[in-house]
């Protein structure tokens, strides 16, 4: 018995071995800074709202101060997003040079050199991350210093497994430009990429191609299952031009009141579906654009 309890603890101290060095990658040396002006600002406000504000913004205070993320399973412990204000106790901006935030946006690795599975944004333009930064340096309201947090993540040894398993940092890719509002297809496909869309209207958020998000198993067919309001399941809608179970029969404006507004031809969208108000009206135009070229497919899901 005593044999067996040591290896029983070698092998788990094996895996925890094997995790620690798969988790922990090679951080940044550069010394960018970004460039700031009002219209960065704005334009900043505008894509951390569209982007970071579902996980990140807390309704309740009205600031970056992070929630709890209620789609992990609780096998794999309690995951809570980051505070992104001010706050030099509790925030992370402040913790991190711009360069560091831009490299963990593009790779997902922490300063620290720890691999951070869900914030991936390797295909993000340059501009946009520039003035991301710049927002989140910024004086608005929303980012002020809070010394608050709604908790601190917690990985089970499951989790920890999980993630070391799964652990597949993006590479980091410079010089990337935003599609001009001329090309209303390619600036849709890039902000269904980089709003995140697909990340909830595919199959599985377990199964997400970051870096080649077309390659995502049931790409915008629906089917991702969320906790919605008061922990009842919620099915991502299918939105590819289906006109038996997608959005074929949606017209421009239908498409940009669902996403505007909340308000579909049929229903009211119910959370975790956000109302993407801060998206332009040429934005919303051009993710419709380019969903209409996506190959329809037929798939039902069902809503409460």
């Amino acid at each position: 018995m005593k044999y067996k309890g040591l290896t029983v603890t070698s092998l788990i101290l094996a895996i925890i071995i094997i995790i620690s060095c798969k988790t922990h990658f090679e951080t940044t040396k550069s010394d960018y800074k970004a460039v700031a002006s009002a219209a960065n600002f704005e334009h900043g406000k505008n894509l951390v709202f569209s982007i970071c504000a579902g996980c990140h913004y807390n309704r309740d205070v009205k600031k970056f101060i992070g929630n709890p993320i209620h789609d992990v399973p609780g096998i794999a412990g309690k995951v809570y997003s980051a505070n992104l204000t001010h706050s030099k106790t509790n925030g992370i901006a402040p913790k991190y040079t711009d360069a560091q935030l831009k490299y963990l946006l593009k790779t997902g690795i922490s300063k620290d050199g720890r691999f951070m599975a869900y914030m991936l944004r390797p295909n993000m333009a340059d501009e946009d991350l520039n003035d991301i930064i710049v927002y989140l340096r910024s004086d608005d309201p929303a980012v002020s210093a809070a010394d608050t947090t709604v908790g601190l993540t917690h990985y089970s040894l499951i989790g920890k497994t999980y993630l070391g398993f799964k652990a597949d940092p993006a590479p980091y890719k410079d010089g990337i430009k935003r599609p001009s509002e001329n090309d209303p297809v390619a600036l849709g496909s890039y902000l269904v990429d980089n709003v995140g869309c697909y990340h909830c209207h595919s199959k599985s958020l377990k199964s997400l191609n970051s870096i080649n998000p077309e390659q995502t198993k049931g790409y915008l067919a629906g089917g991702a299952t969320f906790k919605g309001a008061e922990g009842v399941e919620i099915a991502a809608s299918n939105i590819t031009p289906d006109k038996n179970s997608g959005i074929g029969n949606y017209t421009k404006e239908d498409f940009r009141k669902a996403v505007k507004d909340g308000q579909s031809p049929t229903r009211k969208l119910k959370p975790p579906m956000e109302k993407f108000e801060y998206l332009s009206d040429k934005e919303v135009d051009a993710i419709y654009a380019y969903l209409m070229t996506v190959p329809a497919r037929y798939h039902v899901v069902k809503h409460l």
